[in-house]
Formats: structure tokens, sequence, C-alpha cells
């Protein structure tokens, strides 16, 4: 063979292939089927997946080459074979056919003939290369093994005789999880993969496990049964439990939402999709769901026409307008949405308008803005500082990218009330009380071993933007990331922050604290649930309980029940058209995908009749387009809230379970029977539990100026000396999100 280049006018790091007669260059050290992919030209596989290493274990992607004129002996693994010079490929002529039909036969010695009754029938990878590679009839008579099942939790079915061990799973929980566990055990004939230890899975990325398997061992055990994939439509939609908007469909049946599945984008989630993304739409169907519109009567509920609510809305608000008036908003409202609140609070002349309704410390700059740096590049970083976040529940996806970057040689910091379990090694952590987290960055021992590195990325959490000490933190944040050239990444508190302070849902007078502490005379509440979904629940329930309140609310909960006069039903993002702004400040729009339930409307349509009825500017526009075309970024001069008062005791360290993060989650009745879903508890220090008197596994009574609440307590020395951790979006520990505690034995 030549040393000449078969084209020399290809950049140095690529080279000339030929697949099945068509030339193409390629990058060196690639490999054939990632060059035959790039071209569109069909190589069958099964164990092969771009996102995961190479396994070479199926063998499926068998394929002929030659070089130099001379073929070679024996046909070559396109997913494990890399292209040089001159290569030539042929991908369907008798040598790889033969070889690829030969696998296929292999391949199906033991599977089952469960296609009729396969979750995975009409999607599957298996069946559908069986079709063009399999024998009519099975040269094999030999009795087929058998593999028992095991229960891999409440999220992932298993009938693991199907399986083809093609380590895809094992791969994943490995290289993308973190959590190692799947795995293939004993040899030969004999081998199968399960987790050993025959306990479920702890990955908040487990339903992936499902995406990537070729046949039908692992499935969706929600969607189990409930339908075939030709019945279902697919429609665009997003993520909007978090900040990250991972872009997904919603497979839908007559208007019923029966599973979420990823859809590609390599700019925000990849090809993944979190557990708390892909199964929350079973709340969608809970038991109290707002169906009708419903008006109280002294202590009694009942069920009114539309027009009948609406004009005891319109009343209430015409009532007690300008500043006897509050309009508190969900955080995941959509940008239409809120741009809508924002024109009703301008017409009715009240300023006290905000969406930071699970933030303690308004003061300073406490409105969020986009990420500093793309989410894609942070997986390209070479330091990581974690500030005040357990990442991996709060953000389960960006959590990912940083194990890419630390998979690529990045150091990661972390400064944490709670010394959180994460997939990837710690360069340095720093485990203190919340008020001191500000101090460690602006120490200059940590800026020098911290921010020593290039391309540095601050990424500032929940922990730290909900605390008392936020407006501290903020400044400590931004200040470190300046001082070394690092991107300053706070995660904004809820899935559209970023979208309604754009588009005006901030204070001009009362923000949403103020506004409950001085309680107004009416309320409007969207899409709030108010007994799990303020700061200081027990302070909101007590402003909500003496005043008028109308609520736009997904549900009839008891908690809305308790304080709301009007409830007026409205739909979740998965059943309306919508626009979200992502953590990067990326606009993206989701399609209505499941059917709205009972007489619940769109918000943006009940928010229309009700600016008409109030004969307010703004609502004349007939549909969803003219709304939109309508859509502007408002400029607020936010006023800056007052800085939470220091009390006594130990320090609260506050963070979302995170399948109890917002009203469609915590109904989720599957995400509930996670293992990671550990209920309501306080976590305490070894010192501290000594020194108050409390056991491991006891019971203690925890109160502040808020309330008192009998929890059971675990201790670990994994939280700071001095603080308690507590995780919120609990009835139990409602009373406790707001200031210092004081703990005693019950």
């Amino acid at each position: 063979m030549s040393a000449q280049p078969v084209n020399p006018d290809l950049p140095p790091d690529h080279v000339t292939v030929f697949i099945d007669g068509v030339e193409m260059a390629a990058p060196k050290g690639s490999m054939i089927i990632q060059a035959a992919d790039k071209a569109g030209i069909p190589i069958p596989r099964f164990c092969y997946h771009d996102k995961l290493s190479i396994a070479a274990n199926c063998r499926m992607c068998l394929v002929d080459t030659e070089v130099g004129g001379r073929s070679a002996p024996k046909p070559s693994p396109a997913c494990a074979t890399p292209v040089m010079d001159g290569l030539k490929v042929f991908t369907r002529n008798d040598k790889a056919l033969k070889a690829q039909r030969n696998v296929m036969e292999f391949l199906l010695i033991n599977h089952p003939l469960d296609c009729p009754i396969c979750d995975q029938g009409g999607e599957c990878e298996l069946q559908d290369l069986s079709l063009g590679y399999g024998r009519s009839v099975s040269r094999f008579a030999e009795r087929k093994r058998v593999v028992p099942d095991e229960d891999l939790g409440s999220l992932v079915a298993t009938e693991m005789t199907r399986c083809i061990q093609c380590t895809r799973c094992v791969r994943f929980t490995a290289e993308v999880a973190g959590t190692y566990e799947l795995g293939g055990m004993q040899r030969g004939e004999n081998l199968q993969i399960g987790t050993y230890d025959g306990k479920p899975l702890t990955t908040e990325l487990s339903g992936n496990v499902i995406d990537v398997c070729p046949v039908g061992a692992l499935t969706n055990k929600v969607f189990r049964f409930r339908a075939r994939p030709w019945e279902l439509i697919a429609k665009e939609s997003l993520g909007y439990h978090d900040a990250l908007g991972s872009n997904l469909f919603l497979h839908v049946r007559r208007g019923e939402v029966l599973r979420t599945v990823p859809r590609d984008n390599e700019a925000v989630n990849e090809c993944w999709l979190s557990d708390r993304d892909r199964y929350s739409h079973q709340g969608l169907a809970a038991e109290d769901r707002a169906t009708k519109p419903l008006l109280k009567d002294g202590d009694t509920w009942r069920e009114a026409s539309w027009d009948e609510a609406l004009a005891r809305a319109a009343q209430i608000l015409r009532d007690n307008a300008a500043d006897d008036l509050g309009v508190l908003v969900h955080p995941a409202t959509s940008n239409e949405e809120g741009a809508l609140l924002a024109r009703l609070a301008e017409g009715l002349g009240t300023g006290n308008l905000d969406h930071r309704i699970a933030q303690r410390d308004l003061s300073g700059d406490a409105v969020a803005a986009p990420f500093a740096m793309p989410v894609a590049d942070i997986a390209k970083a070479g330091t990581v500082v974690i500030v005040g976040s357990n990442l991996r529940h709060e953000l389960p996806l960006l959590h990912h990218r940083v194990r890419q970057a630390w998979t690529h040689g990045a150091k990661v910091h972390v400064i944490n009330p709670v010394d959180f379990d994460f997939t990837f090694d710690v360069a340095s952590k720093t485990i203190v009380p919340p008020s001191a987290i500000a101090g460690v960055l602006g120490n200059d021992a940590f800026g020098a071993a911290a921010g020593e590195g290039d391309r540095l990325v601050v990424i500032v959490g929940a922990l730290a933007e909900s605390g008392v000490h936020a407006a501290a933190i903020r400044d400590a944040a931004a200040a470190f990331a300046a001082a070394h050239g690092g991107a300053l990444c706070r995660i904004p508190q809820g899935a559209n922050a970023i979208g309604l302070s754009r588009h005006g849902v901030l204070p001009t007078s009362r923000d949403a604290q103020s506004m409950l502490a001085d309680s107004r005379s009416a309320y409007v509440l969207y899409g709030v649930e108010p007994g799990l979904d303020f700061a200081d629940q027990a302070l909101a329930l007590k402003a909500l309980s003496g005043a008028q309140v109308v609520a736009f609310s997904q549900f009839a909960c008891a908690s809305t029940r308790a304080v709301a006069d009007v409830i007026l039903p409205i739909g979740a993002l998965p059943e309306i058209d919508a626009t979200l702004t992502n953590l990067e400040g990326r606009e993206q729009r989701a399609v209505a995908g499941g059917r709205l339930a009972g007489d619940a409307r769109p918000g943006w349509r009940v928010l229309r009749a009700l600016g008409a009825q109030l004969e307010l500017g703004g609502f004349d526009f007939v549909d969803l387009p003219q709304l939109r075309a309508g859509l502007a970024q408002r400029d607020v001069q936010v006023r800056a809230g007052q800085a939470p008062q220091g009390s006594d005791g130990l320090e609260l360290a506050t963070a979302p379970a995170i399948y109890r993060s917002d009203a469609v989650v915590r109904r989720a009745a599957a995400l509930q029977s996670h293992p990671l879903n550990l209920g309501p508890r306080i976590v305490l220090h070894p010192e501290d539990a000594q020194a108050i008197g409390a056991a491991h596994d006891g019971m203690a009574k925890v109160s502040n100026h808020a309330g008192t609440a009998t929890l059971q307590v675990t201790v670990s020395d994994q939280v700071a000396r001095g603080a308690v951790f507590v995780e919120s979006g609990y009835g139990a520990t409602a009373a406790l999100m707001a200031g210092n505690v004081q703990v005693v034995p019950a």
C-alpha cells in the first residue's frame, strides 16, 4: 500500500474511506460505523450507542473490509474497527450479509417469542432487524434458557429472559449515571445482567435504561401493558420540574398522556431524560385535579359555571385593587401566562407581583439570570465550583454535564452545608453552615486552590438561593467568578424563573415575602399549592387565610380549599401550548399534548376572559398567535426586599426533596415509591445530636418562629456542625422552612 494519502487535499486529521463504493472523509481514530452513520449508510447494530463506550459484543455490525486490494480474512465489527486511508468497506456483499444473518440466528436462539405480549413490540430494534436478517424457521431444537427477573423498583420493569447481553444498560449506569448498579454475572450461556444485590435502581436517571435497551428486557413499569406504540401520538413538550427545560415527547392516546420519552437536543439534554420529567405525567390524573370552577359559600364549596366564577373573581379584584392586592405566581408558569399576569397587575394598579415564592432572602440581586456559559460547554470546563446545591437531585442532567467535565479531567470543588453524594470525585469539599458559605468563597486559600484552573464555572444552587443568607452568597459567588475569570451560573429557582423575570412578573412595590408579612386584603394565586410551595408556609397561610383569594390552580387540594374563595381550574404544561425560558435563556416551545381535565381551560384563556371582564387593556387578542405577537420583554425596576432577621438555634439548610418539588411531581405515585424519596426527617451532626440528646432514628420536636414539627432524626457526619438539614416538599416539614430551629428529643 502506498504511503501517499488517497486524497492529499484532506485535512491531516482525516482519511479517505470507501463504504459500499461511496468515497468519504472520516476523522482519524473514528470507527467504520461512525463514518457510515455520517454518510447515511445503514449498518445493523445492537450494542453500539453513540453516547456509550464501545463494547463490540453483539457482532451484529460485522462488515467486509479491504485494504490495498487485500480482503480481510474474516468480517470485522464496524463499531470497533478504526478507519484508515484507502479502506474499502462492504456492508451488503455476500460475506457481510452472511455474517450478519448468522449473528442474528445466534441472537434468536434463546430469545423468547414474546412479541405479541411485549411492550417493546412495534419499536423493538431486534424485531426490526430480525425482519431483514432473520430466518423464517429456527434450526435450534433445544430448550431455550430462562433468566429470573429482578425487581428494579417502581420505574423499570424487567423481563430478563429477553436480554441479548448487549450491555448498553450496564454501560449507561456506569458511564452516564455514574452509579455502577448493573453488571454482568456468570459467563458464557449463563451470563445474565442484574444488580447482584437485588436492590432497586437508585439513580435519578434510571428510566434511560429503557431507551437504550434494544429489546423488551427493560421496559417502562408505569406504561406497561397500557398501549401499543402505534396507538400513540407524539407531542413535542418540555420538562417543567427544573430550569433545564429538557426536550421531550409526550406519547398520547385519545387525549391521555401515557408516557414521556426524551427528544434529542444536544445543547440541552442530549438524548437523556431525568426520571422526574419522565414519570411526572402520572400526577396529571390525581384525584384532586381541579376539573370545575369552584366557589366558596360560607364554609362549603360548590361547582359553578365559568361565567359565575369569573364574575366572582372579577368582583374580588375590583374591590381589592391597587396596593390591597397581591399576585403570587408559581415559577414554572409559562411566558404567555406570566405576561398576562403582569398586564393584569398593571391594569389593577398593583406592583405587588412576584414569582419568587420559595426564596427567603429577596434582598440584593435576587432576580434569576441566564447562565454565563452554555450548558453544553460545562462538559468542557476545567474547574467547577458547586456552591449550596444538592446538584444531583436539583438538576440531574446538569449534574451529568459536570460528571462529563470530570471524566475529561476537570477538578470539582464543593462548598455545601451537607456532604451530598455526587457521581464524580471532588478535588476539595468544604462542609460549613449556610452562614459561612460566603466567607469560604472570599477566603484566599480557597481562591488559590479552586481558582487556579482554566475554564472555571461557578454553580450556585437552591440551598444557597433559597436560604436566609442568599444575598451574601450571591455576592460572594459573583465576586469569586469575576476575580478568577469564571462563568457564574446561578440555577434559577423555578422552571421558568428567567422567562417570568423577562416578562415583568417581578415586584415594583412589595415582593413575595413583604406582601405576606404585611398581609393584603386579597391575593391572586397562580399555579401555587399554598400548603407546600412557599418559603415561609406559616406566614403564607396566615396571610392568605385572612384575605380573599382567587386561585388559578391545577389542583383543588385541601390547602387551596382552605384559603381560596374562587378556584379557577387551569391546565398543566403538558396540556397547553406554551413557551418556557430555560436556565441559559433559551426560549423553548411546548405544544398541547394531554386533554384538559374536565372543564379546565388553558391559563391564558382564563386570564383573557378575566381581563375582558375587568375591562383592562391588553386583553383584546383573540388567539395564542396574536398574544405571542404582542409579547415583549419588560424592563422592571425591581424593588429590593429586606434581608431576613437572624435567630437563635441551629442553622436550617433546606433543599427540595427530589420527588416533592412541585404539585404534579408530588402526585406521581411511582416517583413517591422511589428509594430516593426518603420522607420527612431532620439530619443532625453527631456532636449536635449528642449535645441535644437526640438519638439516630429517634423522634425530635423541631421548632422556630414559624411552627413546630415532630420528625424522625437521622444522625450523620455529612451535615455541618451547627446546621440541620431538612428536605422541603413534605407537609410535616412545611412549617420549618424559615429561620433557625430549636431541636429537643420528643
